[in-house]
């Protein structure tokens, strides 16, 4: 009866598994499609990647995109490590409120997000192009760094604080030469988190942008709303290769528990 249920649960685990990969390995090989009709296969070609390179709407929206994801994944994991950093070490009044609304947001739905930003654009009377999208896109990441710094927190062993306090280390002298280079991975890794959402958001990013600033994944919708194009497979294979990258990268950086620590002097 055992080796049934084993058998069974790997079954249901490869049938799970094929639903969820087997389109996106579809996509893979038929980047490499020399045909242009349908999915038949017309042998091995990079043609549609040189095409993809030689779109200038193309380009320029990945130029864009790439912009808006380093700008906002900076800002947001500027205001995120501090806000971790906050709810860590310090009590305030509104702590557990400001807890409970970061995972509100990280939680909400994002058509939700999406017409409560675009309202709130519309209320205030600032125009819709780079800035309400950049706004809209620290949004949705900031809530994700807090959670990425706030776990390497919570696992930091407080004597080491302890010890440079001890050693005359004021509190912003502490935090600068101890805590930092302590939490510094995990900061790391929610900049490559939020630089991957921001890249490859679609739903915030429609509600939320101008006509004069046009982002990637906008630019593949377009392309994709009167069918599947050649070129379609190739971007979404570019940007799958750079969401394993950061997925990669970010659970290095969290995976890193050695660290060496600069001494702290006497200030």
């Amino acid at each position: 009866m055992s080796n049934t249920m084993k058998w069974l649960s790997r079954l249901y685990l490869t049938i799970v598994y094929l639903l969820m990969f087997s389109p996106i390995a579809v996509m893979v090989i038929f980047s490499f499609n020399a045909s242009k009709v349908g999915y038949q296969w017309g042998g091995f070609s990079t043609h549609w990647y040189s095409e993809l390179f030689s779109n200038a709407a193309m380009v320029q929206a990945a130029i864009n995109s790439v912009i808006l994801a380093v700008v906002a994944a900076t800002i947001s994991t500027a205001i995120g490590g501090l806000t971790a950093l906050a709810l860590q070490r310090y009590d305030f009044k509104g702590k557990s409120i400001l807890q409970s609304l970061l995972f509100v947001l990280m939680m909400s739905p994002e058509i939700v997000l999406a017409i409560s930003l675009l309202a709130l654009f519309l209320i205030v009377g600032i125009q819709l192009g780079f800035m309400t999208l950049l706004i809209a896109h620290i949004t949705f990441c900031l809530p994700f760094v807090v959670i990425t710094v706030t776990a390497r927190l919570s696992s930091l062993d407080t004597r080491v604080l302890e010890a440079a306090r001890d050693l005359g280390a004021n509190e912003f002298t502490m935090i600068r030469t101890v805590l930092v280079p302590i939490i510094l991975p995990a900061i790391l890794a929610g900049w490559v988190l939020a630089f991957t959402l921001s890249l490859d958001d679609v739903v915030v990013s429609t509600f939320n942008t101008g006509p004069d600033f046009e982002i990637l994944p906008l630019q593949i919708y377009s392309m994709v709303r009167v069918g599947v194009k050649p070129e379609v497979n190739a971007v979404g294979t570019i940007l799958l290769v750079i969401s394993l990258l950061g997925l990669i990268i970010s659970q290095l950086l969290l995976a890193k528990k050695s660290i060496n620590l600069p001494s702290t002097q006497k200030r």
